[in-house]
């Protein structure tokens, strides 16, 4: 049986694939540790779920800012109080997309948030529905919240 290297496999599904699920399958490829040899690649990050690649591709394709995904924050003291789905340095404003699994976990996701607003980030949250139902309001609110850095 013929086979192809993860890099050619991952080309050739990136020349048939809509962009945005290419970028899906790039980031899972990254969170797995694969090097990316593609020119999508260069947008790929470690993010923790497909819809988390959705809104990044959203906020790009509306022509923001590419922003940092999955990053550390810590506050003043230099302490770990939370880690960015998605972060603007610059703005200081980290965007969280909330799963099915938000409510499941909504105790531990507010303390989380509390520290993040506490330590002097700002912070918009986003649904499935909203990345897929308002995404016109997801990129506004985004953009609205760039503009007042």
């Amino acid at each position: 049986m013929r086979t192809t290297s993860i890099d050619c496999t991952l080309q050739d599904l990136c020349r048939t694939l809509p962009a945005v699920e290419a970028l899906v399958l790039l980031d899972a490829a990254v969170r797995a540790g694969v090097r990316i040899h593609t020119p999508l690649g260069m947008l790929a990050g470690p993010a923790e779920s497909p819809m988390e690649t959705r809104l990044r591709w959203l906020l790009l394709q509306a022509g923001l800012p590419r922003p940092q995904v999955q990053t550390d924050l810590r506050d003043s003291d230099g302490r770990f109080v939370g880690r960015a789905d998605l972060y603007y340095p610059t703005a200081r404003l980290v965007i969280e997309y909330d799963g099915q699994n938000h409510r499941d976990r909504l105790v531990e996701d507010n303390r989380r948030q509390n520290l993040i607003l506490n330590a002097g980030f700002r912070l918009l949250r986003f649904t499935a529905a909203d990345i897929r139902q308002r995404p016109d309001v997801v990129t506004s609110q985004v953009r609205r919240a760039l503009s007042r850095v």
